[in-house]
């Protein structure tokens, strides 16, 4: 990866999980409603792709977002994040149930957020990552600021960069190029 300083891939080559917000990084932040109140937003399939070689990998992914939706429940369930929490008001507290759940360090988690309720985990995890169109706060305080803005493939930019950091990502293009005959 271009460009990524030697600090922030040796950070990356610690993580064991990737974390992420859902408003402003899986998706641009907008929701729209219909007249009958029903929810709608707009996922990136870049960002559901990788997830698949995460979990490869043993990667763990989860899903700590402020609001209950079950249109997120379902893209949730359809990539099989390891673990989601929805409505959640203290993000740090299911930070650290995390943590606890599946015998984590903090130095071991990728934390993707978009605004200052993110704060208190970014801040405390190993690698804070917040989209190109992220809250200024954020982008002080985060290890990597993606190119991606939120909604357009921000996530997948913090997994690339986890997967490089580990010398995975070569290994998954060099098995998908295989020029082999039918």
């Amino acid at each position: 990866m271009k460009n990524t300083s030697p600090e922030i891939l040796e950070k990356a080559k610690k993580i064991k999980a990737i974390i992420f917000d859902v408003d402003g990084v899986l998706t641009d932040g907008g929701i729209v409603y219909d007249n009958n109140g029903m929810e709608y937003k707009r996922f990136n399939v870049k960002d559901g792709q990788i997830i698949k070689y995460l979990r490869k990998y043993n990667i763990l992914t989860g899903v700590i977002t402020g609001r209950d939706s079950q249109v997120v429940r379902n893209r949730c369930n359809e990539l099989k994040i390891d673990f989601h929490y929805h409505g959640v008001e203290d993000k740090l507290e299911k930070f650290r149930l995390a943590l606890d759940s599946f015998n984590l360090k903090a130095s071991e988690v990728a934390y993707v957020g978009d605004d200052i309720n993110d704060l208190p985990v970014l801040v405390r995890c190993g690698l804070s990552c917040t989209p190109a169109d992220g809250h200024e706060a954020v982008k002080e305080k985060v290890d990597y600021v993606s190119v991606k803005q939120g909604g357009y493939g921000v996530l997948r930019d913090l997994a690339d960069l986890v997967l490089v950091s580990k010398g995975y990502y070569h290994e998954i293009v060099k098995s998908l190029s295989k020029n082999e005959d039918i």
